[in-house]
Protein backbone atom coordinates (compact mmCIF):
# COMPACT_ATOMS: atom_id res chain seq x y z
CA UNK A 1 0.00 0.00 0.00
CA UNK A 2 0.81 3.68 -0.96
CA UNK A 3 3.00 5.12 2.40
CA UNK A 4 0.87 7.92 2.07
CA UNK A 5 -2.57 6.38 1.49
CA UNK A 6 -1.63 4.07 4.74
CA UNK A 7 -1.74 7.17 7.05
CA UNK A 8 -4.70 8.56 5.61
CA UNK A 9 -6.30 5.55 6.62
CA UNK A 10 -5.70 5.74 10.19
CA UNK A 11 -8.07 9.14 10.16
CA UNK A 12 -11.55 8.28 10.80
CA UNK A 13 -13.25 11.14 9.19
CA UNK A 14 -12.24 9.29 5.89
CA UNK A 15 -13.63 5.58 6.48
CA UNK A 16 -16.75 5.85 4.35
CA UNK A 17 -14.39 6.79 1.41
CA UNK A 18 -14.33 3.93 -1.06
CA UNK A 19 -10.82 2.93 -3.18
CA UNK A 20 -12.02 5.44 -5.82
CA UNK A 21 -12.32 8.49 -3.22
CA UNK A 22 -9.17 7.45 -1.29
CA UNK A 23 -7.34 8.00 -4.70
CA UNK A 24 -8.59 11.15 -5.18
CA UNK A 25 -7.93 12.27 -1.25
CA UNK A 26 -4.53 11.09 -2.01
CA UNK A 27 -3.71 12.85 -5.31
CA UNK A 28 -4.50 16.18 -3.53
CA UNK A 29 -2.85 15.36 -0.44
CA UNK A 30 0.99 15.17 1.41
CA UNK A 31 1.76 13.61 4.56
CA UNK A 32 4.69 16.08 6.28
CA UNK A 33 6.75 15.10 9.68
CA UNK A 34 7.09 17.54 12.05
CA UNK A 35 9.76 17.46 14.67
CA UNK A 36 8.77 18.33 18.49
CA UNK A 37 8.67 22.21 19.10
CA UNK A 38 8.14 23.23 15.10
CA UNK A 39 5.39 25.35 14.61
CA UNK A 40 2.75 24.75 11.77
CA UNK A 41 1.30 28.35 12.01
CA UNK A 42 1.12 31.27 13.37
CA UNK A 43 -1.72 33.86 14.02
CA UNK A 44 -2.85 35.85 10.74
CA UNK A 45 -1.00 33.36 8.60
CA UNK A 46 -3.00 32.33 5.29
CA UNK A 47 -2.70 29.68 3.89
CA UNK A 48 -5.03 27.50 1.33
CA UNK A 49 -4.74 23.62 3.50
CA UNK A 50 -6.72 21.78 5.40
CA UNK A 51 -4.65 20.25 8.20
CA UNK A 52 -5.42 16.62 9.72
CA UNK A 53 -3.23 15.43 12.50
CA UNK A 54 -2.34 11.98 12.06
CA UNK A 55 -0.25 11.33 15.00
CA UNK A 56 1.48 13.23 17.41
CA UNK A 57 0.15 16.05 19.85
CA UNK A 58 -0.27 19.72 18.72
CA UNK A 59 -0.64 23.01 21.50
CA UNK A 60 -2.73 25.54 20.26
CA UNK A 61 -2.16 29.47 21.94
CA UNK A 62 -2.43 33.08 21.41
CA UNK A 63 0.08 35.06 22.38
CA UNK A 64 -1.73 38.59 24.26
CA UNK A 65 -0.25 42.10 24.14
CA UNK A 66 2.04 41.80 26.84
CA UNK A 67 3.96 38.05 25.12
CA UNK A 68 2.12 36.06 27.64
CA UNK A 69 1.30 32.73 26.12
CA UNK A 70 -2.28 31.70 26.42
CA UNK A 71 -2.96 27.95 26.31
CA UNK A 72 -6.50 27.33 24.35
CA UNK A 73 -6.64 23.80 24.28
CA UNK A 74 -4.49 20.48 22.65
CA UNK A 75 -5.24 18.25 19.71
CA UNK A 76 -5.24 14.81 19.55
CA UNK A 77 -4.31 12.58 16.76
CA UNK A 78 -7.03 11.32 13.77
CA UNK A 79 -8.18 15.09 14.59
CA UNK A 80 -8.96 18.11 12.03
CA UNK A 81 -6.61 21.21 13.05
CA UNK A 82 -7.42 23.40 10.76
CA UNK A 83 -10.09 26.62 12.10
CA UNK A 84 -12.39 26.59 9.68
CA UNK A 85 -14.71 29.45 10.14
CA UNK A 86 -16.18 29.69 6.47
CA UNK A 87 -16.45 27.87 3.76
CA UNK A 88 -16.57 30.40 1.06
CA UNK A 89 -13.38 31.25 -1.07
CA UNK A 90 -10.54 28.57 -0.81
CA UNK A 91 -8.37 30.44 2.05
CA UNK A 92 -8.52 29.57 5.73
CA UNK A 93 -6.52 32.45 7.88
CA UNK A 94 -5.41 31.22 11.24
CA UNK A 95 -7.32 32.89 14.64
CA UNK A 96 -4.18 31.07 16.98
CA UNK A 97 -0.82 29.99 17.01
CA UNK A 98 0.07 26.08 17.08
CA UNK A 99 2.87 23.80 18.51
CA UNK A 100 4.08 20.45 18.26
CA UNK A 101 4.60 18.99 21.70
CA UNK A 102 5.45 15.75 20.28
CA UNK A 103 7.09 14.34 16.89
CA UNK A 104 3.84 14.60 14.71
CA UNK A 105 2.54 13.18 11.67
CA UNK A 106 0.17 15.80 9.33
CA UNK A 107 -2.18 15.37 6.27
CA UNK A 108 -2.44 18.35 4.47
CA UNK A 109 -5.15 18.69 1.89
CA UNK A 110 -5.55 21.49 -1.05
CA UNK A 111 -8.70 22.99 0.63
CA UNK A 112 -10.18 23.94 -2.92
CA UNK A 113 -9.73 20.29 -4.88
CA UNK A 114 -11.40 19.26 -1.14
CA UNK A 115 -14.39 21.12 -1.71
CA UNK A 116 -14.36 20.43 -5.29
CA UNK A 117 -13.89 16.59 -5.08
CA UNK A 118 -15.86 16.01 -2.18
CA UNK A 119 -18.07 18.34 -0.41
CA UNK A 120 -19.37 20.14 -3.46
CA UNK A 121 -20.50 15.90 -4.05
CA UNK A 122 -22.72 15.49 -0.47
CA UNK A 123 -19.40 13.33 0.30
CA UNK A 124 -17.65 13.69 3.76
CA UNK A 125 -20.25 16.60 4.33
CA UNK A 126 -21.58 15.10 7.79
CA UNK A 127 -18.31 14.08 8.95
CA UNK A 128 -16.41 17.47 8.09
CA UNK A 129 -19.82 19.47 9.54
CA UNK A 130 -19.03 16.89 13.30
CA UNK A 131 -15.08 17.65 12.99
CA UNK A 132 -15.81 21.53 13.09
CA UNK A 133 -18.55 21.00 15.85
CA UNK A 134 -15.77 19.39 17.99
CA UNK A 135 -13.59 22.42 17.35
CA UNK A 136 -16.58 24.68 18.06
CA UNK A 137 -17.19 22.20 21.71
CA UNK A 138 -12.91 23.06 22.41
CA UNK A 139 -13.32 26.96 22.16
CA UNK A 140 -16.88 26.66 24.31
CA UNK A 141 -14.73 24.52 26.76
CA UNK A 142 -11.68 27.79 26.60
CA UNK A 143 -14.41 30.42 27.10
CA UNK A 144 -15.90 28.23 30.48
CA UNK A 145 -12.18 27.24 31.64
CA UNK A 146 -11.60 31.31 31.57
CA UNK A 147 -14.12 33.42 32.30
CA UNK A 148 -16.69 31.03 34.57
CA UNK A 149 -14.53 28.26 35.98
CA UNK A 150 -12.97 29.19 39.59
CA UNK A 151 -9.29 27.33 40.22
CA UNK A 152 -10.49 23.94 41.35
CA UNK A 153 -13.09 23.72 38.62
CA UNK A 154 -10.23 24.23 36.40
CA UNK A 155 -8.16 21.16 37.47
CA UNK A 156 -11.55 19.22 37.43
CA UNK A 157 -11.75 19.95 34.16
CA UNK A 158 -8.28 18.99 33.16
CA UNK A 159 -8.44 15.86 34.76
CA UNK A 160 -11.46 14.64 33.14
CA UNK A 161 -10.82 15.74 29.69
CA UNK A 162 -7.01 15.80 29.95
CA UNK A 163 -5.89 13.13 32.29
CA UNK A 164 -2.95 11.82 30.12
CA UNK A 165 -1.58 15.18 29.14
CA UNK A 166 -2.02 16.60 33.26
CA UNK A 167 0.36 13.50 33.99
CA UNK A 168 2.70 13.95 31.31
CA UNK A 169 3.17 17.79 32.28
CA UNK A 170 5.34 19.19 35.05
CA UNK A 171 2.93 20.83 37.56
CA UNK A 172 4.63 24.36 36.86
CA UNK A 173 3.81 23.75 33.38
CA UNK A 174 0.22 22.79 34.45
CA UNK A 175 -0.83 25.90 36.03
CA UNK A 176 1.19 28.12 33.75
CA UNK A 177 -1.40 26.19 31.08
CA UNK A 178 -4.51 27.13 33.95
CA UNK A 179 -3.37 30.35 34.41
CA UNK A 180 -3.09 29.84 38.20
CA UNK A 181 -0.44 29.75 40.56
CA UNK A 182 1.90 26.69 41.59
CA UNK A 183 0.76 26.90 45.35
CA UNK A 184 -2.62 27.10 44.03
CA UNK A 185 -2.49 23.42 42.23
CA UNK A 186 -1.38 21.74 44.73
CA UNK A 187 -3.60 22.89 47.38
CA UNK A 188 -6.40 21.94 44.89
CA UNK A 189 -5.30 18.60 44.33
CA UNK A 190 -4.53 18.04 48.04
CA UNK A 191 -8.08 18.70 48.64
CA UNK A 192 -9.32 16.60 45.92
CA UNK A 193 -7.17 13.94 47.81
CA UNK A 194 -8.28 14.59 50.84
CA UNK A 195 -11.94 14.32 49.66
CA UNK A 196 -11.17 10.63 47.91
CA UNK A 197 -12.17 11.96 44.40
CA UNK A 198 -8.28 11.49 43.59
CA UNK A 199 -5.43 9.84 44.19
CA UNK A 200 -1.74 9.64 43.69
CA UNK A 201 0.40 6.93 42.39
CA UNK A 202 4.08 8.29 43.00
CA UNK A 203 3.46 11.64 40.88
CA UNK A 204 0.62 10.72 38.92
CA UNK A 205 -3.15 11.34 39.51
CA UNK A 206 -5.65 8.91 39.27
CA UNK A 207 -9.26 9.65 39.57
CA UNK A 208 -11.53 7.77 42.29
CA UNK A 209 -14.74 8.89 41.97
CA UNK A 210 -15.61 10.40 38.22
CA UNK A 211 -19.52 11.33 39.60
CA UNK A 212 -18.04 13.86 41.93
CA UNK A 213 -15.30 15.27 39.85
CA UNK A 214 -17.80 15.81 37.18
CA UNK A 215 -20.32 17.67 40.37
CA UNK A 216 -17.20 20.33 40.54
CA UNK A 217 -17.50 20.95 36.91
CA UNK A 218 -21.00 21.31 36.96
CA UNK A 219 -21.05 23.47 39.99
Amino acid sequence: MDEKLSFIKQLSLFDSLNDEELDILNNISKITAYPKGSILYYENDINDKIFFLVSGLLKVYKIDKFENEIFLYHIYKNSLISELTTLVGNSIHCFSNAEFIDESVVLEVDFSEFKKEFLSKFILNNEFIHEILLKTQQLHCVVNRELVFDATAKVAYTLQNDLEMFNTLKRHEISFMLHIQPETLSRVLKKLKRNNIIDMENTDVVILDKEKLNSIIRG
